[in-house]
């Protein structure tokens, strides 16, 4: 007699970060409240010709499963791990984040008390005990879900929904290298579909160190905003690009951090806009490719 499938679907997109994959599947293996064999975890190796990835989950009675993804970017990732899913409900996280101990069960709850909703949780910065200013500014900047929420979407990071949801949606847009979790959660909301915050499923995330990661971030950010989408939407943000990014600054003066902190993040982030300045030129003028990292 064949083993019952599982109710949730863990699905991982994983791009030559072997490392941070294996501290999220230490996190997933100390999750609390749910049955081993009420879960899976999938992960989507996005880099088919690099090396193996880590795959040992101290629970090791939960199911673990890699697939691989030829096609560039997370969301292409994403999407692959859903058809190999088993499922019921399907739960999106990424492979630098680590889930604190009760959050697959708080977002199983939710999910079977709201299966007509996209349900996003909290993803909380973590600086480290000596933060650089840079990983200051990541943490001051921060990915506010609750805010983004009243906007229309949510980050990938702490993201889940039914398997029929999902299907009606149509799946995330696999031309996307950046951006494809709001333009998912913002087609969804066009088809009437709502989105909820899950306060108490929590995901943490080590902020980022140094100037060449923020760099990398900013320019795979860039690229899904003026480089993929319809025409309409990347003029409106070559514009808003060209602008400096003062809403955001206003913003983090308002933050609740120290004066100090507050301070740095507004420097990066200006020195951020010149390299999103940079980027657009790489994009536009010399029609290079976007960074898909």
């Amino acid at each position: 007699m064949s083993a019952a499938p599982p109710i949730l679907s863990v699905i991982v997109p994983v791009y030559r970060d072997s490392a941070a994959l294996a501290q999220l599947l230490r996190a997933l293996g100390q999750q609390e409240g749910l049955a081993a064999q009420m879960w899976e975890v999938i992960i989507v190796n996005n880099d088919p010709a690099g090396p193996d990835l880590p795959v040992a989950l101290s629970a090791a009675c939960v199911a673990v499963q890699v697939v691989t993804c030829s096609g560039p970017g997370s969301y292409a990732a994403r999407n692959t791990g859903v058809k190999a899913a088993k499922g019921r409900y399907l739960v999106f996280t990424d492979a630098d984040c680590r889930p604190a101990a009760g959050w697959l069960a708080a977002m199983a709850r939710a999910l079977q008390a709201h299966p007509g909703h996209l349900l996003a949780g909290p993803v909380l910065l973590d600086p480290g005990p000596d933060p650089s200013d840079w990983a200051i500014f990541d943490t001051v900047r921060g990915i506010p879900q609750a805010e983004f929420i009243t906007r229309g979407y949510a980050a990938t990071a702490n993201l889940a929904c039914a398997r029929p949801l999902f299907d009606r949606i149509g799946g995330f847009a696999e031309d996307r290298l950046s951006g494809g979790d709001a333009e998912f959660c913002r087609r969804a909301g066009r088809q009437g579909i709502g989105l909820q915050l899950v306060a108490d499923a929590l995901v943490h995330h080590p902020a980022r160190t140094t100037r060449a990661a923020l760099v990398i971030k900013a320019r795979r950010i860039k690229g899904g905003q003026v480089a993929t989408g319809p025409a309409a939407r990347r003029v409106i943000w070559t514009l808003r690009s060209l602008v400096p990014p003062l809403r955001e600054i206003r913003a983090y003066t308002r933050a609740p951090y120290s004066w100090r902190w507050r301070r740095i993040a507004c420097q990066k982030r200006m020195a951020l806009w010149a390299v999103e300045l940079a980027e657009l030129f790489r994009l536009l003028i010399l029609r290079r490719p976007p960074e898909r990292r």
